[in-house]
């Protein structure tokens, strides 16, 4: 993990500061880019990290993030099972995606996993900036050419669901088993794992699983079984936001976005460690984050 890139007279002001962690394989990059962000008195990068970061949940927690920009070429066809895990490990965060890639199922995959923005690499900073205060207040944005595709694919997942008048009754107790850590993002291993069957009788219930539903992938299946009632641990504990919460491009209800909600959860102690920490490292002009256990 870098070091920290703030300032900490912009912690002591009455400005309503927005966290940002950057996640990005290329350091240059990415302190380029916490440079241009940390010019704005509302942007704060709290920290910076890469994507194989094997800590990532372990930071997002920590730092408590309103905002995370990821950057996804280097994940590969990993993308919505990262998402998934950054959205397990603080859920009141907003995900932007920023790529390079064009391909739409890519841009598809990232809304079902829960992304709220995907963003080119070759949109200005003062864009990315707009898109950043959107998303924090309860907006979502994608590319126009990509939106219409995008609409489409989740418009179907929800067909899907709703022309099954019991799609969820015709998994079996152990498929839903399945299907249920699958919704909360868990590998392959970790599912045999955790039920205590082999990995590759969690593969011939994947397949069943998709053959029931309809559907080719495990995002397909995730998005159905959301539209279909499907409810995970997290979610009855209430620290998971169901998928599909809100439309595209709509406010959070009740009023009250993430960012707001995520400030009244910091405590006394975490806004004075951040002040700290700014006057610490505002010097060094770099990026932190947790310690290392």
């Amino acid at each position: 993990m870098h070091e920290d890139m703030v300032s900490g007279a912009r912690h002591s002001s009455a400005v309503d500061t927005l966290r940002l962690l950057l996640v990005d394989d290329y350091r240059m990059v990415t302190e380029a880019l916490a440079s241009r962000l940390s010019a704005a008195p509302d942007l704060w990068v709290a920290g910076c990290c890469s994507t194989d970061d094997p800590r990532l949940p372990d930071i997002v927690r920590w730092l408590r993030p309103d905002v995370i920009l990821i950057e996804v070429e280097p994940l590969g066809s990993a993308v919505a099972e990262v998402l998934h895990r950054l959205r397990a490990a603080w859920p009141s965060a907003r995900v932007i995606v920023v790529s390079a890639d064009g391909d739409i199922s890519h841009a598809v995959d990232a809304a079902r996993a829960g992304a709220d923005a995907w963003v080119s690499k070759k949109q200005a900073a003062d864009q990315l900036e707009t898109v950043l205060r959107g998303v924090a207040n309860g907006h979502s944005w994608f590319p126009p050419s990509m939106l219409g595709e995008i609409l489409r694919q989740l418009r179907g997942d929800v067909r899907r669901a709703t022309e099954s008048s019991d799609l969820l009754g015709s998994l079996s107790p152990r498929e839903l088993d399945v299907m249920i850590s699958m919704a909360e993002g868990k590998p392959g291993h970790q599912i045999a794992a955790d039920l205590m069957i082999s990995a590759d009788t969690v593969r011939t219930h994947t397949r069943s699983i998709f053959s029931k539903l309809d559907v080719h992938s495990r995002l397909e299946a995730v998005s159905v079984a959301r539209a279909a009632g499907l409810r995970t641990s997290r979610q009855h504990a209430g620290s998971e936001r169901p998928l599909g919460e809100r439309a595209l491009g709509e406010p959070t209800s009740g009023g009250r976005t993430g960012r707001e909600r995520a400030f009244g959860e910091r405590t006394g102690r975490e806004r004075a460690l951040g002040e700290r920490t700014g006057r610490e490292h505002a010097a060094a002009g770099q990026c932190s984050g947790p310690p290392s256990s």
